[in-house]
């Protein structure tokens, strides 16, 4: 059995600010966002990972450098980028206050996953290039404990495809910073285990 642990990168000072960052925006951890970090790795320190997946962009490697300092072996992936909001990165868009950034979102609730933001990502498109990072995990041993921090819409879009839900779906999967769900792979059937557990950061 597979033991899969995904977790949404720290906060960044764009988080705060409300500010959109997808894979065009490559963010630092704030202050906050490294205390998440030396909170989630106290708290998980001690679990036996195989080895640890980021994406390609640093605020997710800083999550979990104590991980990659400890030795774990490391590999970044394209595949785990946020999705990409296009000609709407670094501005601060919300659903109640831009009617194109909402129209998008509601497309995709309502079946529509090709939908896309002008020169962005659609979540059909961040699904297709996640397929051969699946198939990676997939093909790892039976055996063991995988440590994988990516970005909040790319986790929703992630778990859809590992649960078997229609990426309509998403957005019933919430996410938050150094938010953690744990998953387990049987070889045939990935089963949930820890939805969107935040204990750590209160300790």
């Amino acid at each position: 059995m597979i033991q899969l642990y995904l977790l949404r990168h720290g906060q960044t000072d764009f988080n705060v600010q409300g500010i959109v960052q997808g894979s065009g925006v490559n963010s630092s951890l704030n202050d906050k966002g490294r205390q998440q970090a030396e909170r989630f790795w106290a708290a998980y320190q001690h679990v036996p990972f195989a080895r640890v997946y980021t994406s390609e962009l640093r605020r997710t490697q800083q999550s979990v450098q104590h991980f990659i300092d400890k030795g774990i072996p490391h590999e970044h992936y394209a595949a785990l980028n946020e999705i990409s909001w296009g000609t709407r990165e670094g501005t601060r868009i919300t659903p109640q206050e831009d009617a194109e950034y909402a129209q998008t979102l509601a497309q995709w609730a309502a079946g529509n996953p090709h939908a896309r933001l002008p020169g962005g990502e659609s979540p059909a498109e961040v699904a297709a290039r996640q397929r051969p990072f699946i198939e990676l995990l997939q093909s790892r041993p039976h055996d063991e404990i995988v440590l994988v921090c990516l970005h909040g819409r790319a986790l929703r879009v992630l778990l859809c495809q590992l649960l078997g839900y229609p990426l309509s779906c998403m957005d019933g999967f919430e996410h938050h910073n150094l938010g953690l769900y744990k998953l387990h792979y049987t070889g045939s059937l990935y089963t949930i285990r820890n939805f969107l557990d935040v204990s750590h950061l209160s300790s």
